[in-house]
């Protein structure tokens, strides 16, 4: 799930739940971790993406997987997926239709679902391989104006590119697809070790994942808004749930602040940039913390 300029937030639908009939059950159970106003109270009910890495697929091999699992453990409850390709009809066809109760990320601000407090804040990054650090790592470099750019169409970087005179430059990869056949970002990482481009301007936690487990060294620095424009290269990121559900979006608040140290250990073992209240990176690579040091 990329975020960009709230795109995807405007395709799905407000949904509203019903809350009074659970209750009085909960009442009678107040000693027990509260569900909140659920359909089910057997399961941490959640909605995921099958196939799309680093976030989530059903051998629970992303670290939505492991945070969902996490939570679970939190509430006592089984893990039970309703599994749907992360694109057009996602929110209606699982957290819309009552298959599941939370999807693991959403953008902070996210227009048609009910939003958590947010749990963690990345960065869009520009991705090179590691020997052309000085060369194409960055897009005010005088070698961007010969580089092979890489960009998911319609993401925030495309205004740098086109504030920069580079869209004559870009290799464009579908935004909105199916991820049962297609995978644009990680097509962008595995052509960027190929050699058929030279930068590769991506959502962090996809360049950070994909990076660390790419047979060539590649490395990544954090792409910043230029002055004037009002599209962010940093977002937010929160659950969503339907509307209406008072108290358990409350659970789900109060598990993200218990874990927040957990969630944060999962999130940077996946390589995923993390900023802090400033959006100053909380876990530099060695290659930025390095040049941190060398200029304190």
């Amino acid at each position: 799930m990329t975020p960009g300029r709230g795109r995807l937030a405007r395709a799905v639908g407000r949904v509203v739940l019903f809350a009074a009939a659970v209750l009085a059950p909960l009442a009678a159970h107040a000693v027990e971790p509260s569900k909140g106003e659920l359909r089910s109270q057997a399961a941490f009910r959640v909605c995921a993406d099958p196939d799309n890495l680093p976030f989530s697929n059903d051998k629970g091999e992303g670290f939505e997987n492991e945070i969902a699992e996490l939570f679970a453990g939190a509430l006592g409850l089984p893990l039970v997926y309703a599994w749907h390709p992360q694109t057009l009809g996602f929110v209606r066809n699982t957290l819309g239709a009552y298959a599941c109760d939370v999807i693991m990320a959403v953008t902070a601000a996210h227009e048609l679902v009910q939003n958590t407090r947010f749990y963690y804040r990345s960065t869009y990054v520009l991705l090179y391989r590691a020997a052309d650090r000085g060369t194409y790592d960055s897009l005010d470099s005088p070698m961007a104006a010969v580089a092979r750019i890489g960009l998911v169409a319609n993401t925030p970087p495309a205004v740098l590119v086109e504030r920069r005179g580079l869209i004559g430059n870009v290799t464009s990869y579908n935004l909105i697809v199916d991820t049962r056949v297609e995978h644009p970002a990680k097509q962008a990482v595995d052509d960027l070790v190929a050699g058929r481009i030279d930068m590769a301007l991506l959502w962090g936690p996809i360049a950070g994942y994909w990076a660390k487990r790419s047979p060539v060294p590649l490395e990544w620095v954090p792409l910043r808004s230029d002055p004037g424009t009002n599209t962010p290269m940093d977002y937010r990121i929160s659950m969503g749930l339907r509307y209406g559900e008072t108290e358990w979006l409350e659970t789900l608040n109060r598990l993200i602040r218990e874990k927040q140290k957990d969630i944060d250990r999962i999130l940077d073992s996946y390589g995923v940039p993390l900023l802090d209240t400033r959006g100053r990176l909380i876990n530099p690579p060695p290659w930025l913390a390095a040049a941190a040091g060398r200029s304190n």
